[in-house]
């Protein structure tokens, strides 16, 4: 090898020695040692379920068909309720609730002479479509939509001779939030309107008569998330 040669590779060895990246990138691969892996973010899951007291407040509102003036009202309640959620996406979820409560039916307008006229256990499963909005952190409300069916059972007659009220479909809408406190566990608050009238029959001394009970409960209930 000639002296010009030599000269030459004598000076691109002292120019790399002190570039830094490359006494680094050499250090790497002297050691023979793979690069750290990078952890993968886990994936959330799309179950999410709620436990709440759940306030069902009727509206007092009905009427029995040929008699003038009458009027029905119905007694509000406090019920345990469980819901379950699936999110599709992070913003789009359904919600199925589950839960049982009663009602006391008492005659009014011309009708409170009876006073009580019977009783109704309702299971009313309400499926909804909701919007969740995730820019506002730990706070994330949302808004739906959707169906309900209630199903009277258990229906007893007190001052009238026969109870029946028939099962109903009715809509239902919704809003509410979640607070998280952590990545599975946080507060609810929602509130929902169910658009329920469902039709009866009564027997009262004798004569069986037809009319309308306009329930439209809303339901208020608070309680605790669980994502799991």
């Amino acid at each position: 090898m000639n002296r010009n040669k030599i000269r030459v590779l004598g000076v691109l060895a002292a120019t790399l020695a002190l570039v830094p990246g490359y006494q680094a990138m050499a250090a790497d691969l002297g050691t023979g040692e793979p690069a750290p892996a990078v952890q993968p973010i886990a994936k959330k899951s799309p179950w999410q379920v709620r436990v709440r007291a759940l306030g069902v407040i009727t509206q007092d509102s009905g009427s029995v068909d040929a008699v003038p003036g009458s009027d029905l009202s119905y007694s509000d309640t406090v019920v345990p309720e469980l819901d379950i959620s699936y999110y599709f996406t992070e913003n789009i979820a359904a919600e199925l609730i589950l839960g049982t409560t009663f009602a006391n039916v008492n005659g009014e307008g011309t009708l409170s002479g009876l006073g009580k006229v019977g009783k109704t256990w309702l299971l009313p499963p309400t499926l909804t479509l909701q919007y969740h909005f995730t820019n506002f952190g730990n706070f994330k409300p949302y808004v739906g939509a959707g169906v309900n069916y209630t199903i009277f059972y258990n229906q007893s007659a007190d001052s009238a001779d026969d109870l029946h009220i028939e099962n109903a479909f009715g809509a239902a809408v919704q809003a509410g939030f979640d607070y998280m406190l952590d990545d599975h566990w946080g507060v609810n608050l929602d509130v929902k309107k169910l658009f329920l009238e469902p039709d009866f029959d009564v027997t009262v001394a004798g004569n069986k008569l037809h009319g309308t009970a306009e329930l439209n409960p809303w339901l208020v209930g608070a309680g605790l998330t669980y994502r799991f």
